[in-house]
């Protein structure tokens, strides 16, 4: 049930995955990289205002939706084939084909009714699930700006159509293949596509080059590849599987990254098929060598052999990860990738960004000064200037000083006249705008990181006048950005000049620059950081910092929700380190700063292989490259379209406190998850034990192959209510990863305690109630039959929980009516007229007291056991 709420999927931006060699641009598309853009245009009867909205409703209706077909929401014959092709439920078919195929008509319909009850639990949970998923996809957008009828208009991906013209900006994914019509600064990062991880740049221009590859071709942008700077007009000419993503889905989408949990999950039933195998033929040769009745063993080493299949195990996993992800959208966390919930259930740290997290992401801009820190008001009307005609990436800084611009009303801003820009990117973090003045000069007007700035800076301005960038006065200069720094300022620096008249400008042009003063902008601590801190550090979460503001500023704002940012580790630090070093470093630090994108890739990376499980949470074009590589990425509603498409989770609520919340829930869900695997694990691991040694003495086989069945069949269904059950405090309490060294001990220690029972039983029935004579063989199978229901029933509430069952624990109700249910099913059935189909006979009223004495007896020893085990740290 994976909300992906886009028609493609974004992969890893630093993957080697390669274009699969069958695959071709489309010709269409080859050939408009070789016509102008005015060309292209009127072959696809478009323009440079766009189609007008009745025509793209048109186009929309006759081309389809801008979907790539993989991730469409499937219709119910989907889901039915996909509870269908398990390989459990092929086994049992194969198996049941048998028993019908050599005559055991009673066995085969008993393993149908199987089938049918493992199929539909998971067909309607997981449907019902979908349909909900549905649901919560609105609560997700990811979007375009596309021109239409003259408009500029916001618009869903899925309803971009071939024709429409497009706006770029930092940030945003290419929502279709299209043909650049124009094209500033333009870097794309097409690894989706090629596994080239350095961003290329593209221009409008026509192409004439025949030697390169369409992928190559540097006016065409592919769907599915993502802005990492500048700004761009481009038409669209494919949508959805006409586009070159579009047609490498069958090779490349749909192979999602195996985590720990899908590892942890293939053992577990890779273990149980082990037993089967071993098993089985064990049990068919005893029985055929010692009975001498090969037809019979052959049966009942069948119906064995299904009874150690672990048939319920998909659907109680598909049931478990849809009820967990419906549980966290209430909770305003949306699951994108459902097998993320036990990762982030299983996480130890969290890596975020500061901004929103510890602080409000309500940014207020407080001082535009001077570079001695005198409010200077011309500094405010030169970054107004720059913010109010930038057209690229726009943050909450920029908003912060359009908004706080209010005592500009008396100057003619009307009258300057925009010429060109040079948009941010995070390799220089600093933007320009060139604008023409009311006098005709030309004014490059740059904003970005101080320290950024700084270096290219030869003059600073001070009461009207230049002074040179003497390393003397650049230390003092730099003291004023410090101390605004150490108060708790977020600090850009201002810069201009004037370049001589052209047409068009470039990075080069970003040198020479007069330093004019600092924007100081306060962002307040959140009231909820402090807590959620607390709260995350009480369920055994690190939180750490990665950010790419400088230290002073990190470190104020740390102080100020509570957090020691001891010895904070600096980007400069992090490319000096090798990975080995690094990975110590970023265990030790709380606060990493000034850190590039590359940077926090690594630090995640590092983290990862010294064996924690990695969150990272958000919300920026530099943060998509860690979201993809952590264990669980995390993003938020407002993010760019990049880092949404980069998480496996989106925050509906930029909170920790929301976070929190939704790891709880993923530990509920791996909780129950385990459950059934404990229950099951140790359960066939007894049973080994008891059916061979009951094969190997009994003079008949100790149960028919029917009964087996049966038992089976009842137990399954007591199984099914495991997704709703109760979890203690505790379970959840600190990060569960997938261990399966602790389930193989859990198997070791409690498999054999069910064969006691088994064996005590075995004694009562052919000493208590004579029933060494075959002639008394349906009495045994009765009274073997009673006690293994039972006590497989009962023992479901000593293995659920680590408490004392009963009394300091409590199941949910569905586990504990289902299972007196089914154990009051298992005692009426020797005394029904199904009795002597399923070959059984009434018991003696002897039996029940023996049974409850062997019930307490079984259930104190498993629970005195458990407490050893726990007390040991061994589960």
């Amino acid at each position: 049930m994976a909300l992906s709420h886009t028609g493609f999927r974004i992969l890893p931006w630093f993957s080697a995955t390669k274009p699969a060699s069958n695959l071709q641009v489309s010709p269409q598309l080859a050939d408009a990289a070789r016509k102008t853009g005015e060309q292209v245009m009127g072959e696809l009867q478009s323009g440079p205002e766009g189609l007008t909205v009745a025509e793209a409703a048109s186009r929309l209706a006759r081309l389809g939706a801008n979907e790539v077909g993989v991730d469409k929401r499937a219709g119910w014959p989907s889901f039915l084939w996909h509870s269908l092709k398990n390989p459990l439920v092929a086994l049992l078919a194969v198996l049941s084909g048998l028993s019908f195929a050599t005559g055991d008509l009673r066995g085969g319909i008993v393993m149908v009714m199987m089938i049918v009850l493992g199929v539909a639990l998971r067909f309607i949970q997981e449907y019902k699930a979908d349909t909900a998923a549905a649901k919560l996809k609105a609560m997700i957008s990811v979007t375009t700006n596309v021109i239409r009828g003259g408009q500029a208009l916001e618009i869903p991906l899925h309803e971009v159509v071939e024709g429409d013209v497009i706006r770029l900006a930092a940030g945003d994914i290419i929502p279709a293949d299209a043909r650049l019509i124009s094209a500033k600064d333009l870097f794309l990062t097409q690894a989706s596509l090629t596994g080239e991880s350095m961003p290329v740049e593209k221009f409008s221009d026509v192409m004439k080059d025949a030697r390169l590859s369409p992928l190559e071709y540097p006016n065409l942008c592919y769907m599915g590849t993502s802005v990492e700077s500048g700004s761009a007009t481009a038409v669209v000419v494919a949508t959805g599987s006409r586009t070159y993503f579009g047609g490498m889905a069958g090779s490349i989408l749909g192979q999602p990254t195996e985590t720990s949990f899908d590892k942890g999950m293939q053992r577990f039933t890779l273990l149980m098929l082990r037993f089967m195998l071993v098993m089985a033929p064990a049990v068919f040769l005893i029985n055929g060598f010692t009975k001498h009745d090969w037809k019979a063993a052959f049966f009942f080493a069948l119906a064995v052999a299904v009874g150690l299949t672990p048939e319920m195990l998909p659907m109680i996993v598909s049931v478990c990860l849809a009820k967990g992800a419906l549980a966290m959208s209430k909770k305003k966390v949306v699951v994108k990738r459902v097998h993320s919930i036990q990762n982030l259930g299983a996480m130890d740290i969290l890596c975020t960004d500061k901004t929103g997290t510890l602080t409000q992401d309500h940014i207020i801009l407080k001082r535009h000064c001077d570079v001695t820190g005198k409010e200077d008001k011309e500094v405010l009307f030169l970054s107004y200037l720059c913010s109010h005609f930038q057209t690229g990436l726009r943050n909450l800084l920029d908003r912060a000083i359009l908004d706080g611009s209010e005592e500009l009303k008396d100057r003619p801003i009307e009258k300057y006249r925009k010429l060109d820009e040079i948009p941010f990117d995070f390799s220089r973090k600093m933007m320009s705008v060139v604008v023409e003045s009311p006098e005709g000069d030309h004014l490059l007007i740059t904003k970005g990181a101080p320290e950024s700035i700084f270096p290219k800076c030869k003059q600073f301005e001070l009461d009207g006048h230049l002074e040179p960038m003497t390393p003397l006065l650049e230390s003092e200069v730099r003291g004023e950005y410090e101390l605004l720094s150490a108060e708790g300022f977020r600090v850009l620096a201002l810069a201009y000049r004037k370049p001589d008249k052209r047409a068009a400008y470039g990075r080069e042009d970003e040198t020479d620059l007069i330093l004019r003063g600092y924007l100081a902008f306060l962002d307040p601590p959140k009231e909820s950081a402090a807590p959620a801190i607390v709260a995350l550090g009480r369920s055994g979460i690190t939180v750490k910092i990665l950010t790419g503001d400088n230290e002073l500023v990190s470190r104020k704002v740390c102080k100020d929700v509570g957090m020691d940012p001891g010895n904070i580790l600096l980007g400069p630090d992090v490319e000096k380190m090798s990975d080995a070093e690094l990975g110590l470093a970023a265990e030790a630090a709380t606060v990493m700063a000034r850190l590039s994108p590359s940077h926090k890739q690594r630090v995640i990376q590092s983290l990862q292989g010294r064996g924690h499980v990695v969150g990272f949470m958000g919300d920026g074009i530099n943060d998509a490259p860690a979201l993809k590589h952590a264990d669980v990425g995390i993003s938020v509603d407002t993010a760019v379209d990049i880092a949404k498409e980069s998480a496996d989770m989106i925050l509906l609520e930029k909170s920790l406190l929301v976070l929190e919340e939704g790891v709880r829930e993923g530990r509920k869900v791996f909780a129950n998850i385990l459950k059934y695997v404990r229950m099951g694990a140790s359960s066939n691991f007894g049973n080994m034990f008891s059916v061979i040694g009951a094969s190997a003495f009994l003079p008949y086989v100790p149960m028919l192959p029917i009964q087996v069945l049966a038992n089976n069949l009842l137990y399954d269904f007591s199984q099914v209510p495991i997704p709703s059950d109760n979890v203690d405090a505790e379970l959840i309490a600190q990060p569960r990863p997938w261990a399966m060294g602790e389930i193989k001990k859990f198997i070791l220690f409690m498999g054999p305690i069910s064969s006691i029972f088994d064996y005590s039983t075995y004694f009562v029935m052919l000493y208590v109630f004579k029933c060494w004579d075959p002639s008394r063989a349906a009495l045994f199978h009765t009274g073997w039959f009673v006690e293994s229901l039972m006590t497989q029933t009962v023992i479901i509430h000593v293995i659920r929980t680590n408490r004392l069952p009963f009394f300091q624990s409590h199941a949910s109700r569905p586990i504990l009516f289902t299972g007196l249910f089914i154990m009051a099913v298992g005692a009426a059935l020797p005394y029904t007229p199904m009795a002597t189909w399923l070959g059984f006979e009434p018991l003696p009223l002897a039996y029940w007291p023996i049974l409850a004495v062997t019930l307490v007896c079984y259930v104190t020893l498993t629970q005195i056991v458990k407490t050893y085990l726990l007390r040991k740290k061994w589960i």
